[in-house]
């Protein structure tokens, strides 16, 4: 059997994986990898149209922009994505695949922590903030990298896409990740690391083998499995 045609993930999603993981360290190349992910479900799911989406939403907040500066951009992102847009995390119907397909997510404006942070990220660095993901346990989180909160004497600003765009600190995160995990943790730095885009996809797919392998859906967990060993 040739070993770069998948047995079990439709090829056209297993090659665009493939095919953006050399750009997966860029918002747009994890952004592309990720909608490959979908693609093996949603064959149908056009990434074109999806950064067209990201980018609509890019020119709409930058439209709103009266000041430059990093914070009101920030505000606007989170007024456009949290208030307006009502971007969140789906309470209750969690474990659907659905929560972890970016076309979905855009779509229904819901989703997982990781995947809202991704779309998060994604648009964010369309206006020119950066953010990293943030690989805590139970719970996926966004990281502001900011040089103005940083001047302002803030260490760490983090940001929870799941439960509408709040601003937490390094303590709030602590007590989500106790309350995602139902463990009582001593704080660390460990675990508010920065995810790589290695550790990012494979968390997503990571979660879908989790739902398949629940539900009795072999061949799409071997399918995501064969996309997991490309990483």
């Amino acid at each position: 059997m040739d070993a770069t045609q998948p047995a079990y993930c439709r090829p056209a999603a297993f090659h665009a994986f493939t095919a953006a993981l050399p750009i997966a360290g860029t918002p747009q190349g994890l952004f592309r990898a990720a909608w490959a992910i979908a693609q093996h479900e949603r064959p149908q799911a056009d990434l074109a149209a999806g950064e067209t989406v990201i980018e609509n939403l890019i020119g709409a907040i930058r439209r709103r922009f009266q000041s430059t500066s990093e914070e009101a951009r920030l505000a606007h992102l989170h007024d456009v994505l949290f208030e307006v847009l009502g971007f969140r995390g789906n309470t209750e119907d969690y474990y659907n695949p659905a929560n972890s397909y970016l076309p979905e997510v855009l779509r229904s404006r819901r989703g997982l922590p990781i995947t809202l942070t991704l779309v998060y990220r994604r648009v964010a660095a369309g206006l020119d903030i950066t953010v990293h993901g943030v690989n805590a346990p139970g719970h996926f989180i966004a990281e502001i990298e900011s040089s103005e909160r940083h001047r302002k004497g803030d260490s760490r600003t983090f940001v929870d896409p799941f439960f509408g765009g709040g601003l937490l600190n390094g303590q709030e995160v602590f007590q989500r990740i106790e309350k995602a995990t139902g463990q009582s943790l001593e704080p660390s730095r460990q675990y508010l690391s920065r995810a790589t885009p290695e550790q990012w996809l494979g968390r997503m797919l990571n979660n879908l083998q989790a739902v398949f392998a629940a539900s009795g859906r072999e061949r799409d967990l071997y399918a995501m499995q064969e996309m997991q060993a490309l990483l």
